[in-house]
């Protein structure tokens, strides 16, 4: 019975006692916010990500596309695989943030629609390759086509490299103009996620760029003068 009369007087002392409102609303909320906001993180960090694998493209087909020696005995520009080298390493370089030799492949490719010295025609071929990543297999390796080590490395019909109509996906195919060339640069990168897969599946962003040459380039081969650089060549798969 004493109970009875001293429960209406507990709840009436405890009904004014907030002291532990916020403390309780805060554990009740954490665990959404919580979720919400490493969620919204690992969508931001996803979309950063999608950023930097499109420039990193773009810019490499930009590199590509203007860099070379003037020869000392004509009016050409000769691309070196010095040249080369120098443009896939500034590739890594605004890739290390990705680590993105260790988590994507890369691939330069000189489209050309040349009329070589033993052509009777045009011909729309990719003259050569150069790639670094350690990704290899379908999806990772060039999707509009591949050539030899060797190609482009002299100027000889067995190096002319791969034959094409173009480079690109249905509806977005690329063509080098008549006469010249352009440097079609693929990219295809492992997103790593913060979290794991609590937030999201696994996503492999894929992104290409072209650039026509924006010099008179000689489209005969690649020249490596001595002292020679390393190939920097398909069949290799090294960050």
């Amino acid at each position: 019975m004493k109970l009875r009369l001293r429960l209406p007087a507990l709840l009436r002392r405890l009904a004014p006692a907030t002291r532990g409102v916020a403390m309780l609303e805060f554990a009740l909320a954490l665990p959404v916010v919580l979720v919400l906001g490493c969620y919204g993180v690992e969508t931001a960090n996803l979309a950063i990500a999608n950023l930097r694998v499109s420039q990193l493209a773009s810019n490499l087909a930009d590199n590509g596309s203007r860099m070379g020696l003037m020869s000392s005995t004509s009016s050409v520009v000769q691309l070196r695989e010095l040249d080369l080298n120098n443009a896939l390493q500034a590739a890594r370089l605004q890739g290390a943030s990705l680590d993105i030799g260790n988590n994507g492949r890369v691939i330069l490719s000189s489209l050309e629609y040349i009329q070589q010295s033993y052509d009777t025609a045009p011909v729309m071929r990719i003259h050569w390759q150069r790639c670094f990543g350690k990704k290899s297999g379908t999806g990772y390796d060039s999707s509009y086509g591949t050539t030899s080590a060797t190609a482009g490395t002299d100027a000889t019909k067995a190096n002319a490299g791969t034959t094409v109509t173009g480079m690109g996906d249905p509806g977005a195919v690329v063509t080098a103009p008549s006469g010249s060339g352009l440097i079609f640069v693929e990219v295809n990168y492992d997103y790593q996620r913060l979290f794991g897969s609590t937030f999201m599946g696994p996503a492999k962003l894929r992104y290409v760029a072209s650039f026509i040459v924006r010099d008179r380039r000689d489209f005969a081969q690649l020249y490596n003068p001595s002292p020679a650089a390393t190939r920097s060549t398909c069949d290799k798969y090294t960050t």
